[in-house]
């Protein structure tokens, strides 16, 4: 374990909690480490769908403010258990799912390959510009480094995340100022009606499905907090890095889509002037790729060791690594737009089940007590079961509102393209779980009623 802000050594503990006298830091480091990962072309490409849909600059902008606040709550709120358990999301989620956990953990690390792959696309795509060399080589170059850092873990993140925010916003400020310079911003919409309505309701869904997706991570890069760290603080600054990062990069992407498109990182390019300045843009494009995939090895490495695999989790961190070369070339081969969406919304579908299921266990488990260690927590069998057929439930009833190029619902489809599984998904699970709670425990107060 690091023992304190800047040990650099390898990390090897982990999914057993951090002992309260190996704990160390600032809630104030939450800021860096979930702002720069979000500052980089992915977030910008899922800017630019919003003028690819048909909303145009302002009701692209709405819509995706909407859904990236919607998301960074639940994130903000998953935060603060690291601090009170010590220990990752998904070792914490075995505290609702029992030994069923192992499916979702199984879940979330192949979700973990899908963000390597969304991620690195386009920092493979800015090396292989910068460098001239094939793309598949410059993914290899990507993929390499992002693996390094996820390998030597939690404080090699976290001070990596505090540099790259830096470098990063001064990088996409120059970009941002180079383009309202010399490019019109604000676009109109080229939808009305209902198929306005879809489309706008669609945009959320994009914004809340990427910032949802770190929701099985959160407390994955808080656990080494000192046990009573204020949970506000824990919550402000998570939910600042997140949002502020995700509004300001993704505002970028709704202005510069006509420029963009699927050309990212040439656009960039272009933009900038090429030059040096251009040369330094693809730099950093890379390196923010590296950044933000570095967590995605990381959270992915512990979902492994959830599961119940016997593996070190620098070894299962490289595994994640190989894994998601051939997503990134898949990505590289086809219709961009259309598969990013696809891979983007669909990675993500099962987060707010996963969310509801977890914030309902801990409702009750955690009530009047504020340290929680998952090791030492029971929870029976019947549980278990119930939490995973609701997670599973809630997953199928949300079908038929999806809107991907994997699936189209029957319902979205009626809807003009409306998205509302994330919605539908965390509903059903909030009621069919949160149900079963109720009932059992005023079952077990009415039998502890009886007794006396």
């Amino acid at each position: 374990m690091p023992a304190r802000a800047g040990d650099m050594a390898v990390e090897t503990h982990g999914i057993a909690p951090v002992p309260a006298a190996n704990r160390y830091g600032s809630p104030r480091r939450l800021f860096t480490v979930w702002f720069a990962p979000q500052v980089n072309m992915t977030v910008v490409f899922t800017g630019t769908l919003a003028v690819v849909l048909g909303l145009g600059f302002w009701l692209g902008m709405l819509a995706m403010v909407i859904g990236t606040v919607v998301g960074c709550l639940a994130v903000g709120y998953l935060s603060t258990w690291g601090p009170r358990t010590g220990t990752a999301q998904l070792p914490n989620a075995r505290m609702a799912f029992g030994g069923t956990v192992a499916v979702v953990a199984v879940i979330q690390w192949l979700s973990s390959i899908a963000w390597d792959g969304l991620v690195g696309l386009f920092g493979g795509e800015a090396l292989a510009g910068l460098l001239g060399i094939p793309f598949w080589l410059a993914v290899v170059i990507v993929l390499a480094a992002q693996g390094v850092v996820g390998v030597f873990g939690y404080e090699v993140i976290h001070r990596m995340q505090a540099v790259m925010t830096v470098v990063l916003l001064i990088t996409f400020a120059v970009f941002a100022w180079k383009f309202i310079e010399g490019h019109e911003v604000i676009s109109l919409p080229t939808l009305s009606g209902a198929d306005l309505v879809g489309a706008f309701v669609l945009e959320v869904t994009i914004a809340l499905s990427l910032a949802i997706s770190w929701a099985s991570y959160a407390s994955d890069y808080s656990r080494y907090l000192p046990v009573h760290t204020s949970r506000t603080a824990v919550f402000g600054y998570t939910f600042a890095g997140l949002a502020v990062a995700y509004v300001a990069v993704q505002a970028i992407g709704v202005a510069a889509a006509g420029v963009l498109t699927d050309q990212t990182a040439a656009g960039v390019r272009a933009i900038m002037g090429g030059g040096v300045l251009g040369a330094l843009a693809l730099i950093v494009i890379a390196l923010g790729s590296v950044a933000s995939n570095a967590m995605n090895d990381y959270s992915g490495s512990l979902a492994l060791q959830t599961v119940g695999v016997r593996v070190r989790r620098p070894v299962s961190a490289a595994v994640v690594v190989v894994i998601a070369f051939a997503l990134i070339m898949w990505l590289h081969s086809g219709d961009l737009a259309a598969r990013f969406q696809g891979v983007l919304l669909f990675v993500s579908y099962w987060i707010p089940a996963f969310v509801a299921i977890v914030a309902i266990d801990w409702r009750y488990r955690s009530a009047g007590r504020d340290v929680v260690n998952p090791a030492e927590e029971v929870t029976p069998r019947g549980d278990a079961v119930v939490a995973l057929v609701t997670f599973l439930v809630a997953f199928a009833a949300a079908v038929p509102f999806m809107h991907t190029n994997l699936i189209v619902g029957p319902v979205a489809t009626a809807l003009h393209g409306a998205d509302l599984a994330y919605f539908v998904n965390f509903l059903v699970a909030a009621a069919l779980y949160g149900g079963y709670r109720l009932v059992g425990r005023r079952t077990a107060q009415l039998w502890r009623a009886q007794v006396r």
